[in-house]
């Protein structure tokens, strides 16, 4: 069975050599690179678990979450990192860990613990979310509806 880290460390070792090739062979003084987040804990300080055995499977979704609505408490068996690009998004997690977001922050989510989102702002938030799975993982499990 091929194991996921090792693969993922060489996608993201080509990602950065391919990224730092194209800035250094682009002629434009207008280049920038901004590190959102780098980290080995979720936003409420649990460590991310090791990655799962099995066939890669990556997927980015772009979230809208109306104004005034909420997400139903889930879980996240697979790790994932997002941007919230528009709004406010407000997170708790199952201790009452609790994040607010604007546009712009970077999350990395927790895993196989409960939470949920909420839009208390005024404009639909809408986040995008990167998560690194394998073949055959969900990507959400709902626990509760509110």
């Amino acid at each position: 069975m091929i194991s996921i880290k090792p693969l993922f460390t060489l996608f993201l070792v080509i990602v950065t050599s391919i990224t730092t090739y194209f800035i250094a062979s682009v002629d434009n003084e207008n280049n920038e690179t901004e590190v959102l987040i780098v980290s080995e804990q979720s936003w409420n300080g649990s460590p991310i678990p090791s990655y799962p055995e099995g066939k890669p499977k990556i997927t980015i979704l772009k979230i809208t979450i109306p104004p005034g609505s909420a997400l139903p408490k889930h879980i996240h068996p697979v790790i994932n990192a997002g941007v919230l690009v528009k709004g406010e998004l407000f997170v708790e997690d199952e201790y009452g860990n609790q994040l607010q977001m604007k546009s712009g922050d970077p999350i990395i989510e927790v895993v196989n613990t409960v939470h949920y989102g909420e839009n208390r702002g005024k404009i639909p938030a809408e986040i995008i979310v990167f998560y690194a799975g394998t073949e055959g993982m969900i990507l959400t499990e709902v626990i509760d509806r509110k």
